[in-house]
């Protein structure tokens, strides 16, 4: 899967056993879904995910490794993904903005990726099939790209791995869940809330001022294909000016998760927060009460390999200093007692915070 900021990939163990320890538990509510790493792997453990992103790339994301299920597609997508590997070269918008005004990729991998793109558009596919044909293409350029995982910056010197060509893969696709087929929906995260129910809901909110769009806005641009005006050096679509999130704003974060705490219809509330976020333990502790009980389990990591490499300005000179090396991921897991039971014993002599709520 693509390199992101936040990713849940040494969460994926804890999270899934997390919501194996909820009794009865068939469905699963991702509401900020990103990647989908955290809804690829809950449907390979068996549960049905719903998934959900206001961002196009991670609605392709979901849409492939969420809702598209290996016994109907894999075959097609297999011989799909080898045509469009022999499609010509044809350099174009993608190979201007992002290897000619911008250095994100060699001109050669862009215009692999112009010509890729255009023959996807071409072939009208059934919603599930461009899916997955978006990300293979998606990962494959992520994997010649040269950032360090965010695309508000392209790196001084060229990643070595720039220089290899750029070669698709057919995605990881799962069989479907026996509880029933997955679902990715594109809505505003509190639509979603209100729209979508399951046994289990799983938040990963955007909890700073980092903008997910701003950060991976050539995905949205490769998903969407809809040539946008661009601006500065990273060449950013004018709408990660005019698409803010709610989540980004300090002062309209905590309102915001008020609200989609208050409106999902779930048992279990599973929520993936950071030492580093907009809310304190004690502030999300105080908005789960009307959940029921709440345990925290604490996790210690090094921070994003961006974040470790200090502060730079445009012509690559470090002008900051690294103020810390690690953080602490908080998942924070609210509901009922017979719900929260069997997995406060299965955390028994673990590191954790149980907190009891009336």
């Amino acid at each position: 899967m693509i390199k992101y900021l936040g990713s849940k990939r040494l969460l994926l163990e804890r999270i899934v056993s997390v919501a194996r320890a909820v009794p009865d538990a068939a469905t699963v509510v991702d509401l900020f879904s990103g990647t989908s790493r955290v809804g690829h792997a809950l449907k390979g453990a068996g549960f049905r995910v719903l998934a959900n992103d206001y961002a196009a790339y991670a609605h392709a994301l979901a849409t492939c490794y969420v809702q598209a299920d290996a016994e109907q597609w894999l075959e097609r997508a297999t011989t799909l993904i080898e045509e469009l590997q022999h499609v010509a070269p044809s350099a174009g918008y993608f190979t201007r903005t992002f290897c000619e005004d911008a250095r994100y990729f060699t001109p050669e991998n862009g215009a692999h990726i112009d010509g890729i793109r255009a023959s996807i558009a071409e072939r009208a596919l059934p919603a599930e099939l461009e899916a997955i044909a978006l990300v293979s293409l998606m990962e494959a350029a992520d994997r010649v790209d040269s950032t360090t995982g965010v695309q508000m910056a392209y790196l001084k010197q060229w990643a070595a791995r720039s220089a290899k060509p750029l070669t698709l893969r057919v995605p990881a696709l799962l069989p479907k869940s026996m509880h029933g087929a997955g679902h990715a929906t594109q809505l505003d995260a509190l639509d979603a809330a209100r729209t979508l129910s399951g046994d289990i809901a799983y938040l990963d909110p955007p909890y700073n001022q980092h903008s997910y769009l701003g950060n991976y806005h050539i995905w949205e641009t490769l998903v969407r294909w809809d040539a946008p005006e661009a601006y500065g050096v990273a060449r950013k679509r004018l709408d990660v000016r005019t698409r803010p999130s709610v989540f980004n704003s300090r002062p309209r974060h905590a309102d915001a998760m008020r609200a989609i705490i208050r409106s999902l219809d779930a048992r279990v509330l599973v929520i993936s927060f950071n030492d580093e976020g907009y809310l304190s333990r004690e502030e999300l502790i105080e908005m789960l009460a009307s959940r029921g009980d709440v345990i925290v389990l604490e996790h210690d990591f090094k921070r994003y390999v961006g974040a470790q490499i200090g502060v730079h300005n445009q012509r690559g000179e470090r002008v900051g200093t690294v103020s810390h090396l690690r953080n602490v991921e908080l998942l924070y897991v609210a509901g009922d007692a017979e719900a929260l039971d069997p997995l406060r014993r299965s955390l028994s002599g673990e590191p954790m915070v149980h907190v009891a709520l009336p």
